[in-house]
């Protein structure tokens, strides 16, 4: 398959399974778009084995060969040349410095869903939300590069961690979006601790006043993530900041939604408008931090 079409069809996949991440890379140049639309298609094909119908013992050796795709795409190879998402990510990583490495948090993340993992500990969350999002954000960082002043200062090392804080408060925000429709699927990411300190019943998202009290006090620690994540904005060009502060700032105001009421995540998945998303990118490209 040639790159441009392999390409085209990693772009149609994004926008048809990830609107907010579409209306942050329309911001950037095509290539870098055309790259992060790589990087999401395979990001995507990883979720889909472990949110699929298959068996455990199936999706584990789907997940197991993913790897192994993964470490061709390492050493420059493509398994398979009919497959848009491979050849058009093996494109993105010879034009780019993409971690591809880093794709392998996002099997492991993945894996533990189909085993059933279960967390203890808030830190265990965020060293999920690290596997499965901050690995998005060390490979976007790839594409994205950074200012080449802050190169020679040697402030660039910053980007890698600042990346993956804020990629810790994107999946929080995640989690607390979708806490019925995960829990259907039978996975619980808040930490069993923080649900039996709020007095949290047992396999359940009840009583509902001490279900809001949870997500307020995840909510707020996924707030503090943000404020620290987006100082990632001040070490990348004008339309990568753009881009990263369109994504960033749509989950931001989902939050701040969360944040307002709640018990709403309890009712259904909490999302914006589009003039809400619109507004938000309109603030991004003029520059306005979310």
């Amino acid at each position: 398959m040639d790159p441009k079409s392999a390409f085209r069809a990693c772009e149609q996949i994004t926008w048809a399974h990830a609107r907010n991440f579409a209306y942050g890379i329309r911001l950037l140049p095509t290539p870098k778009r055309q790259a992060m639309a790589a990087l999401y298609a395979m990001s995507r094909r990883i979720d889909d084995v472990g949110d699929g119908d298959w068996p455990p013992n199936r999706k584990l050796e789907a997940l197991e060969h993913l790897h192994s795709t993964i470490e061709q795409l390492e050493s420059g190879e493509v398994s398979e040349p009919s497959d848009p998402v491979t050849v058009a990510l093996a494109h993105a990583a010879d034009r780019y410095p993409i971690p591809l490495a880093a794709l392998h948090e996002i099997v492991e993340g993945c894996e533990q869903d189909v085993r059933g993992m279960t967390y203890a500990t808030m830190s265990d969350t965020v060293r999920y939300c690290r596997l499965v999002a901050g690995s998005v954000g060390r490979l976007s960082l790839g594409v994205f590069g950074v200012n080449r002043n802050l190169r020679d200062t040697g402030e660039a090392d910053l980007t890698p961690r600042l990346a993956d804080d804020l990629g810790v408060a994107l999946q929080l925000t995640n989690m607390l979006r979708d806490i019925v429709e995960d829990r259907q699927m039978g996975r619980i990411y808040l930490p069993e601790q923080e649900r039996d300190h709020f007095g949290i019943i047992a396999g359940q998202w009840a009583p509902p006043d001490r279900v809001g009290a949870l997500v307020q006090h995840v909510a707020e620690q996924a707030a503090n993530w943000f404020d620290h994540g987006l100082g990632l904005l001040e070490h990348l060009d004008y339309r990568s900041r753009a881009c990263t502060a369109a994504m960033a700032g749509i989950y931001r105001r989902v939050l701040q939604h969360i944040l307002s009421q709640p018990t709403r995540p309890l009712a259904g998945r909490v999302s914006l408008p589009v003039w809400e998303k619109t507004w938000v990118v309109a603030r991004s490209l003029s520059g306005l931090k979310p």
